[in-house]
């Protein structure tokens, strides 16, 4: 029978602690071997929150699944901010430019269950929205308006 355990862990910082340890523990497994594995897999995540699934098999073998952070945390993190504004879309906390926001979206596109990198681009334009980030001085709304016109181009990949 295999057995998925669930985590969120600080990108190259896990450790046998909560929540990690308690939850991998008991099924036999030597912590440490899943701790440095999780920590070199997480290595380019690092002071966000990542997702991971570790896979448990019957004979205690184990694999181990890394996610991708959440748009917010990618942003924060590119912007260097600690959170998003408390009154968005009448308080702004930053400013990405168009490139930094299209890095994000090609990070987030193999998650993504859009087709095309523009769709994902205006999936991060929501998230910005809601945070209190422009781009390029512009508001998200106004620049995903912009894109369905054909003003502002999004390269295909």
């Amino acid at each position: 029978m295999v057995q998925v355990v669930e985590v969120l862990v600080p990108g190259g910082q896990a450790s046998p602690g909560p929540p990690l340890g308690p939850a991998i523990g008991p099924l036999g497994l030597n912590v440490k071997q899943v701790v440095d594995k999780i920590n070199e897999a997480t290595k380019d995540y690092e002071g966000l929150n990542v997702p991971v699934k570790i896979i448990v098999h019957d004979d205690r073998s184990f694999d181990i699944e890394v996610g991708i952070p959440p748009v917010s945390a990618l942003i924060k993190r590119e912007l260097g901010i600690e959170k998003g504004a408390s009154n968005p879309g009448r308080e702004f906390v930053g400013n990405l430019t168009m490139e930094q926001l299209i890095s994000i979206a090609r990070i987030k596109k193999q998650q993504s269950l859009s087709y095309t990198l523009k769709e994902v681009v205006k999936e991060v334009l929501g998230t910005c929205n809601s945070m209190g980030i422009t781009v390029d001085g512009k508001s998200p709304k106004e620049l995903t308006k912009e894109i369905d016109e054909g003003k502002v181009e999004i390269p295909e990949e």
